[in-house]
């Protein structure tokens, strides 16, 4: 599949007719809320894991020199926190722009802090879009994302700035730390 998603997007018909839709974030979504929503607030969502295994070309690196950025991969028993926006289909044009490097617009079912559970949409890049990277051991994900940026600016900032998203969530993620800490030792060691 190729890496430009927005085509793809906009043929995704699960909500329409709806007024608002509850979008679940769980990378830069959880810190960068550059659209319009009408609210904001903690969830979470079963059966996944967050990984920094999706390649990015357009944002947080180059086609030459792509840097990475999390998706979710499917593993039983796991739940990864974020937060999730109510907002109306007009934010869809700007939001399939933004991930549009190899993010697929899926259903999902979220929760939230109080029990209660909704269905909404969640952006994924899966294993068969071209930017995909797979996996790696946190050092050489912390490797690559120390000498990868962006338009969007270094890659490393992307990083930090999920790391520190979710402490102020009070959500611990331990593939997310552990980058973050071999991170420091790289910055150490310069």
């Amino acid at each position: 599949m190729t890496a430009n998603t927005i085509a793809i997007n906009q043929q995704m018909d699960a909500f329409n007719g709806h007024h608002s839709v509850w979008l679940f974030g769980y990378g830069s979504l959880i810190y960068k809320a550059d659209f319009p929503y009408l609210e904001r607030r903690p969830a979470c969502i079963t059966g996944w894991t967050r990984r920094f295994w999706q390649g990015s070309h357009d944002h947080r690196g180059t086609p030459d020199a792509p840097g990475r950025v999390v998706t979710l991969i499917e593993q039983a028993g796991a739940v990864c926190h974020g937060m999730a926006y109510l907002i109306t289909p007009e934010v869809f044009a700007h939001l399939d722009h933004r991930e549009k490097n190899g993010y697929l617009r899926l259903a999902i079912s979220m929760s939230f802090t109080d029990a209660s559970k909704v269905q909404g949409l969640v952006y994924i890049a899966m294993p068969d879009n071209s930017a995909y990277l797979g996996a790696a051991s946190e050092q050489e994900i912390a490797r690559q994302i120390a000498r990868s940026a962006g338009p969007s600016g270094p890659n490393a900032a992307y990083l930090t700035l999920l790391a520190h998203a979710l402490r102020e969530l009070g959500q611990a993620d331990a593939h997310i730390f552990e980058i973050e800490q071999h991170l420091t030792l790289l910055d150490r060691a310069e």
